[in-house]
């Protein structure tokens, strides 16, 4: 009797991993096909020069939307899917996680003021930099972690695509010239305030949740439990949106654009398998709650499965990187060239990272490793890119992000390697 129940529990567990796979797949598909198909739009008809000036608003944005995730994109995703079964308990983490993200709101409010109107550089487009803001507020009440938890990816599928589609489909009736770059911003933040208004209204309709206001000990508790993946989200930052930012800062809008939309095209690939890491994160987590061994082997099959998949992919954009850049960006950009072929092989490599450090360090509790070797990337990618930025501009910056990955990667598999578990190994752990 208890084996047949242990059967189909099992069997649910991998109906729901497949069926959450299946779903964030279509999210991934809408994700790479969407941005393929305004991509070539955006930057002929903005060209490199507004084009670089929309992705260095971004990438200064992009730092508030870090402070109001603080690691619960993680955390949070984690906790409930351990208690899931458990309303009275998910409720609680729910309203404690709602309520911390809406303070770090308010206060990034006040910082992005205090930024703008301090700094000339900011202040000349201070109305992009508050409209891209919006971007923040929707991703604040879009709660992708509890659909993750909850293993509900159907609905963080149906909300991205409808975010996204909306974007789409305004690029093309809005933006006819450089001069309605200022347009982006509104469209692509009226995309994050409708899947934000259709996520709390899906909360309210099908999951039993029960809002009230969470006691102190419960708020400190999930502070604790984001902290060391918030200081590891800010640390990647410094060899992710930083180099955009820095690069923003040495040089010019032009050259930003041309460093852009090369990392474009590597984001959309990066993207292509995000799918396998969203979906078995919260299976992960539940099954090394039951057995580390079992979790281990599960985590090795996944190595194999997106390592493979990700070189091939390499592979193909620094064979034709010439080809890509002429067909996704236009002649303006041939500068991008060079730059798709250095980061070609990102892909492969953060892949890696992904599953060294996300997957299985947070897993098995190496937070703080995890959190130092972060910290110790974003410190070499800085130093780096300070040294090389003024000297090689968007080449430099690119050869920047290609030696901290590198570096990153091979340091989470050492230290995992010496911590007996061994990714590349058939037998068990």
């Amino acid at each position: 009797m208890i084996g047949k129940i242990k059967k189909i529990v099992n069997t649910n567990e991998k109906r729901r991993l497949l069926s959450n796979f299946f779903y964030l797949s279509i999210l991934q598909i809408a994700n790479y096909v969407l941005p393929i198909i305004t991509l070539p739009y955006l930057v002929r008809v903005l060209g490199p020069e507004k084009y670089g000036l929309i992705a260095f608003c971004q990438a200064f944005i992009q730092y508030f939307s870090i402070l109001t995730d603080y690691g619960f994109n993680l955390s949070a995703t984690r906790e409930i899917a351990i208690h899931r079964d458990d309303n009275e308990k998910v409720s609680e983490i729910f309203c404690s996680v709602m309520m911390i993200k809406m303070a770090f709101l308010l206060l990034s409010i006040i910082l992005l003021t205090l930024i703008v109107f301090a700094f000339s550089k900011f202040r000349v487009d201070a109305k992009l930099y508050y409209l891209a803001f919006g971007t923040v507020v929707g991703q604040v009440f879009f709660p992708v972690w509890f659909f993750q938890g909850m293993e509900k990816m159907k609905y963080i599928t149906m909300l991205n695509i409808a975010s996204k589609g909306i974007f789409t489909v305004l690029v093309f009736f809005t933006i006819h010239n450089t001069s309605d770059y200022i347009y982006y911003p509104i469209i692509n933040s009226l995309g994050f305030f409708v899947a934000a208004i259709l996520a709390i209204l899906i909360i309210l309709k099908n999951f039993n949740i029960k809002f009230k206001i969470p006691k102190m000990y419960v708020i400190r508790h999930q502070l604790k439990e984001g902290w060391y993946i918030f200081i590891s989200t800010v640390a990647i930052s410094f060899y992710t949106i930083s180099n955009t930012f820095i690069l923003g800062l040495f040089t010019n809008n032009t050259i930003v654009g041309y460093y852009s939309g090369a990392d474009k095209i590597i984001k959309a690939v990066e993207s292509i398998l995000s799918p396998v890491s969203q979906a078995v994160y919260p299976h992960i987590s539940k099954i090394a709650n039951e057995s580390r061994a079992k979790a281990i082997n599960f985590i090795r099959k996944i190595v194999l499965v997106t390592g493979g998949v990700n070189f091939a992919l390499s592979l193909l954009i620094f064979v034709f990187a010439g080809t890509i850049v002429k067909i996704l960006l236009g002649n303006e950009y041939i500068e991008s060239i060079n730059i798709l072929r250095i980061m070609a092989f990102l892909p492969f490599i953060i892949g890696l990272s992904n599953i060294f450090g996300i997957q299985t360090m947070l897993t098995f509790d190496y937070k703080n490793a995890f959190s130092k070797i972060l910290i110790a990337g974003s410190i070499m990618n800085i130093i780096l890119s300070i040294i090389v930025v003024p000297l090689w501009k968007h080449i430099g910056t690119a050869s920047a992000i290609l030696v901290t990955e590198v570096f990153i990667t091979v340091s989470m598999f050492i230290y995992l390697n010496r911590h007996g578990i061994k990714l590349l190994e058939r037998k068990n752990a």
